[in-house]
């Protein structure tokens, strides 16, 4: 009985942080506002187990569910939802739709946010009910951290080995804020368009989401190195039979979106120690993919296509990354105090120095 109270207690601690997230432009949330909650996808993403039920017992607000169907590989909800996604003050994407550039510029007075919850279990833990404000406020100490980067290096076990800097014109973090991300889990995706080296393919390459082709995944049996030289992959090399069938797959998903298989887009790592997905990657690699990525343990590379996020995603595990020379990732652990404007940030926020003390090793 306690620990059925303790996890509704949660629960509603974590409705009470999106509904954080979602209040209106300029003022406090009103809790008679209408949502519309774009929920699945029939022919591609799982339904989540986030039941409209709980939002609408809890809250006084209207939760209008909706589908969406494919259109030339492109996640599109029907053209009379557009209409009431304006009409309305707040959309809630538990479809990664949300995540489409068409949806990058709300009508002025709404907000979308799109959620990455997967289930009742990930909504009630720590990256479920940790303080949302307190991780934007990280969020912008680690932009700030990346974007005065006079160099930056990422490596990994396996053999990654990437340096660069961000190009001029991305020394900004985006300061749209009528577009959210709950959980609030990466930094701003950082232009690869200056960084060269290797980068290790392992595991699975995923899709990020962006649209929808077939096969959605490439299983990999042993690694394969990709070269990049300023953004762009000059070559593949290992396995014979490995780099084939990567090969394969680039071409496949280029030639039906006519994009350009090479390029190396931008890449981001996690910076919310609360996650702990444990869904096995071989059940479903697109769902684990676009769920760790969150995680610190995770960098998240986007390939394939000139714009955000392309199309084919890699992760690493375990990775290190250096800014000029610290390393503010080290082996998969993220340490905030390495810096003085994240550190300070931590100091700041009491619930985050108490996450981060629990996945940090002693004398954090």
């Amino acid at each position: 009985m306690i620990k059925k109270i303790f996890v509704i207690l949660l629960i509603t601690i974590s409705i009470f942080i999106i509904f954080t997230i979602i209040e209106n432009p300029g003022s406090e949330k009103q809790i008679d506002d209408e949502i519309i909650k774009v929920n699945k996808n029939q022919e591609s993403d799982k339904p989540r187990k986030i039941p409209t039920e709980l939002v609408s017992e809890f809250f006084n607000v209207w939760v209008y569910e909706t589908d969406i169907f494919i259109e030339n590989g492109v996640k599109v909800a029907k053209s009379f939802h557009f209409e009431l996604i304006e009409e309305n003050t707040v959309t809630i994407f538990f479809s990664r739709i949300g995540d489409q550039e068409r949806f990058s510029q709300p009508k002025a007075g709404t907000r979308i946010v799109m959620c990455y919850i997967r289930d009742m279990d990930m909504l009630s833990s720590p990256i479920g009910t940790t303080n949302y404000k307190a991780f934007r406020d990280f969020k912008k100490a680690v932009d700030n951290v990346l974007f005065n980067a006079e160099k930056i290096e990422i490596s990994c076990p396996l053999g990654s080995n990437l340096s660069g800097a961000l190009p001029k014109q991305q020394k900004k973090a985006s300061d749209n804020d009528d577009v959210r991300r709950f959980p609030l889990g990466v930094h701003e995706p950082i232009e690869a368009k200056k960084f060269s080296g290797q980068v290790a393919l392992d595991r699975y390459l995923a899709p990020t989401g962006s649209r929808v082709y077939e096969p959605d995944f490439l299983k990999l049996n042993e690694t394969v190195i990709a070269e990049i030289e300023l953004g762009r992959i000059t070559a593949f090399t290992g396995p014979k039979d490995e780099v084939k069938k990567v090969k394969e797959h680039y071409n496949l998903v280029a030639n039906k979106f006519n994009i350009d298989p090479t390029v190396v887009h931008s890449w981001h790592a996690g910076i919310h120690p609360g996650g702990n997905y444990k869904v096995p990657e071989s059940d479903d690699p697109d769902r684990w993919s676009n769920t760790v990525f969150s995680q610190p343990e995770y960098i998240h590379f986007h390939t394939c296509g000139d714009y955000a996020p392309g199309e084919i995603s890699c992760t690493n595990h375990g990775h290190t990354i250096k800014v000029n020379g610290l390393a503010l990732w080290n082996k998969g652990i993220l340490f905030p105090n390495i810096f003085e404007v994240t550190k300070k940030c931590i100091n700041t926020w009491p619930e985050l120095k108490a996450l981060f003390n629990q996945t940090q090793p002693k004398n954090f």
